[in-house]
């Protein structure tokens, strides 16, 4: 099957729906899918061309950070990948049009597809849902939500990355919605050097975007009320609040105790969960976190916020725990339960690897191919 991807942040630009993208397209090529990505460029991206089966096709926007999307970057997406699209079209003629997130790539998807009766696929993830993630995206949606009705009611189908998406999206579209978890390649993650247990001290990491959205600051606070116990937190990413973490950190006179290690690729990632122990989570909104998914299969113990889709990642006492968004004192006696009980540990961290077993890009991608053949047939 031919299937062009529409989405407009594609590692490594963008977070964790680039990453959702990227392993699925790699999954696509494995069960023999040829693909055509457009995606948006930004300076000094290196693209890997390893891969015969897939092509991606960078279109130019006013984006200058690898993190953060503006309005007006994804108003020219738009633009740039529609008259893209139709030249991809005319010259390659797909089989299918698979869309990731319904803003702003759906649209472009919902227009390709009237012009050329080319049925598309709309993949949501949280972001693109009235209601989500408020502080970032409901001054958008006060202006273009009734524009977004006909993505949804046009796609073949609809996916949503978790059951909380699906039922936040139920709420505004009246439309079927599957849920297809986001994967994982387990046949070829990075192997641990040292054997779960080894580690000393206990290494946390916490790895997205520094937002209000993630929460950085809770961490801070609840690890400030456990400076006597051993442990050290990696910290990923980049973001607004960057500065603000490390000069709190600083604060509390604990620099020693971290590692800010800035804006990394989602394969340095997941290197760095070979050499640790537990991911922490403080989201106040999530879809299904790539990041947890990813934790998850290099079996790492999961402490994390109950929202969004986060309980789909976790077995509650098993391989870790929800804590209410904004509960520190709940964070901080979960994160004290494992630094200072290394068989639970490593209880919970045997519990992921077995858990993970439920997110094996191979099923996830059985799934979606199951609806791209009845979607095609019709």
């Amino acid at each position: 099957m031919k299937i062009l991807v529409l989405i407009h942040e594609y590692p490594p630009v963008g977070g964790g729906g680039g990453k959702v993208a990227q392993d699925l397209s790699f999954g696509f090529a494995r069960h023999g899918h040829q693909l055509h990505i457009i995606t948006t460029t930004i300076d000094g991206v290196q693209e890997d061309v390893s891969n015969p089966s897939i092509k991606i096709d960078r279109v130019g926007t006013m984006r200058k950070s690898a993190y953060k999307a503006g309005f007006l970057d994804m108003a020219l997406f738009n633009i740039a990948s529609f008259f893209r699209g139709v030249r991809i079209i005319k010259q390659w003629k797909p089989d299918l049009i698979h869309a990731h997130f319904a803003v702003p790539a759906g649209a472009v998807a919902m227009c390709l597809s009237g012009i050329f009766r080319i049925p598309y696929v709309l993949t949501v993830h949280l972001g693109d849902v009235p209601g989500a993630v408020p502080s970032k995206t409901d001054e958008w949606f006060h202006w273009i939500y009734p524009f977004t009705h006909p993505i949804y009611k046009n796609a073949s189908r609809v996916v949503a990355v978790s059951e909380f998406t699906k039922q936040l999206a139920l709420k505004h579209y009246n439309v079927p919605i599957d849920v297809i978890h986001n994967g994982v390649d387990l046949l070829n993650l990075p192997k641990r050097l040292q054997p779960p247990s080894d580690l000393d001290p206990v290494q946390l990491i916490f790895a997205g975007r520094f937002t209000d959205q993630k929460n950085p600051e809770h961490l801070i606070e609840a690890l400030s009320r456990m400076k006597a116990l051993n442990w050290k937190c990696n910290m990923l990413g980049d973001g607004p609040l960057f500065e603000k973490t490390k000069a709190m950190i600083s604060s509390k006179n604990m620099d020693e105790k971290f590692n800010l290690v800035g804006w990394v690729t989602p394969e340095e990632v997941l290197e760095a969960f070979c050499d640790n122990d537990l991911l922490v989570l403080p989201s106040s909104s999530e879809g299904l976190s790539v990041v947890g998914v990813q934790a998850l299969s290099m079996g790492l113990v999961m402490v994390l916020s109950n929202a969004g889709g986060n309980p789909e990642l976790v077995w509650r006492g098993e391989n870790g725990d929800l804590f209410e968004v904004g509960d520190i004192d709940e964070l901080t006696r979960l994160l004290s339960l494992y630094i200072s009980d290394r068989n639970e540990l490593t209880h919970a961290k045997t519990k992921s690897l077995e858990y993970a077993q439920f997110f094996s890009l191979d099923m996830i991608v059985d799934k979606y191919e199951q609806i791209f053949l009845i979607c095609t047939k019709k």
